[in-house]
């Protein structure tokens, strides 16, 4: 039985977007699901698009999600080098083999001449593609121009008849009439192969066994196909993916920011909610489940359960998600992640275990954290009105009767802590003869300056301490 070996090979041009994570993500996970490796190329033979850093940004979200490579440029591995611009000098040998056989041919033709017969070809109506002008040289003209330094490329001799075809898993059989097919450059000007040859010559001299990647090309691989079949390869087995869309419409946008990695991470999101909301964007696993570590993922992942309907990418459910997975971490890891925020709020140096027990039930992602909290660190302006809340029966008369019993008891407290300030305060309630609510919100209001908080006047209180809670109170008094 053949070792599966997938490969996941981006090209280093920027950040990892969402839909290169998901195909690292199901290449991984198949490999790992049948006891295969998993090989890292990196795919630079556009150079124009090389963005520095890239690579290293490729390696560290891959590491921080946990999708480590059996095989890759800095793992090494049996079959390298992993990184294309360092195997450069095996493409020409391989295009020249086909030019021997017939089933590739150099090509002299100057950009300005195929300018101007893609000119003519449009001028009529008709669709533009190379019109094998040079697949008809003799050996000896190819040969005199090839000594006289001619610039030249290499192109594939794609047959004029016929059909050319492949097999994907997901989408089943699909035939490409040969005569709408062009003949696709494999060696370029500078002597690099481009993106299309060099893809087929790593995946056959890497012995990767299954091909997983988007559904974008599906329209080259009929080509990718016939190059195997002029080599006399075996192909791999195709796997191609629906793309991730924003909307019914829209692929997610780079502009606006919600198409990388890194985006999310910035925004608070936890790695862990990003891998398992990614994973369930066109793959289903046949249950109701929806909660899978990237462990868990390799034991149940299969392609039976990839669609074929583009995946609609749904922040409010990501998010929703996230919420999940922010409500399942130890207090610990909660406040681990929380910490920065709180620096950022201006409340680092307070009693964290309290603020996790307040915040974690209502953080969805991290970065709410600093608007959440923001009246502890500066008590905000407000209006007497805010002392007003039906429900609690109260408002400013009645604030001034509760500030005026309460700032007394809780400046005679001996000691500051939740419980001394919960007895006080609900002692104060019982002995006047009030709803607990009818005492604590003015509380409340006057401590923070905000209707909505996390945690309730007791809290807030704790957190605050006794002089700065006091201080508040008064000022609230002053209010009212």
């Amino acid at each position: 039985m053949t070792t599966v070996r997938t490969r996941f090979a981006p090209s280093p041009t920027g950040f990892m977007h969402l839909g290169n994570l998901r195909s690292a993500l199901y290449t991984y996970l198949y490999a790992k699901r049948h006891g295969g490796s998993f090989i890292l190329r990196i795919e630079d033979t556009d150079q124009s698009r090389y963005v520095e850093g890239a690579v290293d940004v490729i390696y560290n979200t891959l590491r921080d999600i946990g999708m480590q490579w059996d095989e890759g440029p800095d793992v090494g591995g049996d079959y390298g080098p992993y990184v294309q611009s360092q195997r450069k000098d095996m493409y020409l040998p391989y295009a020249k083999q086909l030019v021997e056989a017939g089933k590739a041919y150099y090509c002299f033709c100057t950009k300005e001449e195929l300018d101007s017969r893609r000119g003519a070809a449009e001028a009529e109506g008709a669709v533009w593609k190379y019109d094998k002008h040079c697949a008809s040289l003799s050996r000896e003209e190819v040969q005199r121009r090839l000594a006289a330094g001619e610039p030249y490329v290499i192109r594939q001799n794609v047959p004029t008849a016929g059909e050319a075809s492949f097999d994907d898993v997901i989408y089943g059989h699909i035939a490409v009439d040969c005569a709408e097919l062009d003949d696709m450059i494999l060696i370029k000007a500078d002597g690099m192969p481009t993106y299309n040859f060099a893809n087929v010559v790593d995946d056959h001299t890497m012995g990767i066994t299954h091909v997983m990647r988007g559904n974008e090309y599906l329209a080259s691989t009929p080509k990718y196909n016939l190059l195997y079949e002029a080599f006399g390869w075996e192909k791999p087995v195709y796997i191609h993916m629906t793309p991730i869309m924003r909307d019914a419409q829209h692929k997610l946008s780079k502009r606006d920011g919600d198409a990388y990695y890194e985006d999310y991470l910035s925004k608070g999101y936890l790695r862990e909610a990003i891998v398992n909301y990614v994973a369930l964007l066109g793959w289903n696993p046949g249950d109701e489940r929806e909660f899978f570590t990237l462990e868990e993922l390799t034991g149940v992942f299969d392609v039976d359960g990839m669609s074929k309907s583009p995946a609609i990418f749904d922040p409010v459910k990501l998010t929703w998600m996230n919420a999940e997975y922010v409500r399942r971490l130890s207090p610990e890891d909660f406040t681990a992640h929380a910490a920065p925020y709180y620096a950022q709020a201006g409340v680092a140096s307070m009693d964290r275990d309290l603020l996790c027990r307040i915040l974690q039930p209502r953080v969805e992602v991290f970065t709410q954290i600093p608007e959440m909290v923001d009246f502890l660190a500066k008590l905000p302006e407000y209006d007497a009105a805010l002392f007003t809340n039906k429900k609690s029966k109260t408002n400013p008369e009645i604030a001034a009767q509760v500030l005026d019993l309460a700032i007394p008891a809780l400046a005679a407290l001996p000691a500051w802590t939740e419980e001394a300030v919960h007895d006080a305060l609900l002692g104060l309630a019982q002995a006047q003869g009030m709803k607990n609510g009818t005492l604590l919100w003015p509380v409340r209001i006057a401590l923070a300056g905000k209707a909505v908080t996390p945690g309730g006047a007791i809290e807030i209180a704790v957190l605050l301490g006794r002089d700065e809670s006091l201080k508040r109170l008064k000022a609230g008094r002053a209010k009212v």
